[in-house]
């Protein structure tokens, strides 16, 4: 999960700190849209699914960044792990363009 030789602590710092928080920010978005509005196209058990998996992201994220807090930057975090963040982020943006287009027509 973690990488014990980071190159530079300061990078680290620069580059993660700011990207967990972006996560963070856009689970948040997601698990709010999720939890107050009725997906038309997504059945209930898909919706709520899907508010499951968010809900999961943001306890990893959590997790991960009170664990580089802890460590005061000296532990990256594997693209590997994060890429199923990236996917669920992306999965939520298209689902709320889809909503939002709907809701326009």
């Amino acid at each position: 999960m973690f990488s014990p030789n980071p190159p530079d602590s300061d990078l680290l710092k620069s580059l993660l700190e700011p990207l967990l928080d972006d996560f963070q920010y856009w689970f948040g978005r997601s698990r709010q849209f999720l939890e107050t509005e009725k997906i038309p196209f997504l059945s209930p058990e898909e919706q709520a699914d899907l508010l499951d998996r968010v809900v999961t992201a943001q306890k990893e994220v959590s997790t991960t960044q009170m664990l580089f807090k802890a460590t005061n930057g000296q532990v990256g975090i594997e693209a590997s792990m994060m890429a199923p963040w990236h996917r669920l982020v992306t999965e939520c943006w298209q689902i709320a363009v889809r909503f939002r287009l709907g809701q326009s027509a």
